[in-house]
C-alpha cells in the first residue's frame, strides 16, 4: 500500500459508512414483505382493496384473514402463479399496476393510503392523482434515492411497500417512551398493525395504554444499545404497572409496583393479534416462562421484546 492509499484509505472508509446509514442504500435491498394469514396492517389494506377492485367480496379490515387468504390463491390460480395464500414479491408485482398522472380510482386510493402510512404525507384517500399526490410520490422518490419521476412504477411500489412505519401514539393505547434513540419507533407494516391491535385489546381490558420503546430507525441498519432491532421486526415495550402508569414509569418484576396479570394479559392480546407471527417474547419473569409464554434474555427485567416474522424471511431468525 502506498503512502497516498494509506492517507486516502480513512476517507474511503467514512465515505463508505456514511452511505451505508443513507436511506437509498438501505431501500438498494428492499425486498417485498411477505404477507400470510394473520397479518395485519396498511399493507394487508394494500392487497385488500386491490382484490376488491377485481371484485373479490372480501372484508377490507386490514385483518389477513382466511376471506383474504382465499382470495389470494384465486388470484395466484388465475395469474399462472405458485397457489401458496401467501402474497410474496411475486404477486406483488402482478397486484400492482403503474400509477401516474390522469389515473383514478383504486390504484391511486392505495397509493395514496401508503403514502400516508409509511411519510405520513397527509393525503386525501379520493383516488384522483392530482398535484399533491404527485409531490408526495416525488417526495418519496427523492427519499429513497429514486429518479423523481412523479411515475409510480413497480420499482417505486416495492421501495413503498417495503418501507417502515410508526404507531399512531394516542390518548387510550399507546405511548412512547425514549431510551436515548429518539425516534426509533419504525417497523414493518405487519408489526405496526399487530402491535396497535394488541395494545387496542389491553387497553380495552382497563390496563392502560401500553408504552412502545426502541423498534427500529426508519430504514433499518444499526441501533446503538441494541444487538437486534435491525429489521423493523423487534419492538421493545415497558412491562404493565398496578398503577396503570407505564407511560410515565418503568418498573421491573421484581418490584411491587409489577402488574403480572396485566402483563400476562399483554402478552396474550400480542400473540392472539399476530397469530403465527410471533417468533419470540424475551422476559426475565421466572412465573411466565416456566408457563412457556416468554423466555429468558439478559437485560429484559424491566419491558419485553417481541420479535415478530414474517413466512419466507431471508433471515432464519425473522422466518416464521
Amino acid at each position: 500500500m502506498t503512502r497516498r492509499t494509506r492517507l486516502l484509505a480513512p476517507v474511503f472508509l467514512a465515505l463508505l459508512a456514511l452511505a451505508a446509514t443513507a436511506p437509498g442504500v438501505f431501500a438498494l435491498s428492499a425486498r417485498y414483505p411477505s404477507e400470510s394469514l394473520g397479518a395485519r396492517g396498511s399493507n394487508v389494506e394494500a392487497i385488500q382493496a386491490t382484490l376488491i377492485s377485481k371484485d373479490y367480496p372480501i372484508p377490507f379490515d386490514g385483518i389477513f384473514g382466511v376471506e383474504t387468504r382465499d382470495a389470494v390463491r384465486d388470484f395466484q390460480l388465475h395469474h399462472g402463479l405458485p397457489v401458496t395464500g401467501i402474497v410474496n414479491g411475486a404477486t406483488w408485482d402482478r397486484l400492482l399496476t403503474r400509477v401516474g398522472p390522469g389515473i383514478v380510482g383504486m390504484p391511486v386510493r392505495v397509493l395514496q393510503r401508503e403514502l400516508d402510512a409509511k411519510r405520513h404525507s397527509g393525503l386525501a384517500i379520493d383516488g384522483i392523482y392530482g398535484s399533491r399526490t404527485r409531490a408526495a410520490v416525488i417526495a418519496f422518490q427523492k427519499h429513497m434515492g429514486l429518479g423523481q419521476t412523479g411515475v409510480v412504477t413497480l420499482q417505486t411500489w416495492r421501495w413503498l411497500i417495503w418501507h417502515y412505519e410508526t404507531p399512531v401514539f394516542n390518548a387510550t393505547t399507546l405511548c412512547d417512551y425514549s431510551v436515548g434513540n429518539g425516534p426509533a419507533n419504525w417497523a414493518t407494516s405487519d408489526a405496526i398493525g399487530q402491535l396497535e391491535a394488541a395494545a387496542a385489546v389491553v387497553a380495552g381490558e382497563g390496563h392502560g395504554r401500553v408504552a412502545v420503546g426502541d423498534a427500529s430507525f426508519e430504514h433499518g441498519g444499526n441501533i446503538p444499545g441494541h444487538v437486534t432491532h435491525e429489521k423493523g421486526l423487534d419492538v421493545d415495550v415497558r412491562l404493565m404497572r398496578d398503577d396503570r402508569n407505564q407511560c410515565r414509569a418503568a418498573t421491573t418484576y421484581r418490584r411491587a409496583t409489577y402488574d403480572r396479570a396485566a402483563t400476562l394479559a399483554l402478552i396474550r392480546a400480542i400473540r392472539a393479534t399476530a397469530p403465527g407471527h410471533v417468533k419470540l417474547i424475551y422476559f426475565n419473569d421466572p412465573v411466565l416462562i416456566k408457563q412457556g409464554l416468554v423466555q429468558a434474555y439478559p437485560g429484559h427485567d424491566d419491558h419485553l421484546h417481541i420479535r415478530y416474522c414474517e413466512p419466507g424471511y431471508p433471515d432464519p431468525m425473522y422466518r416464521c
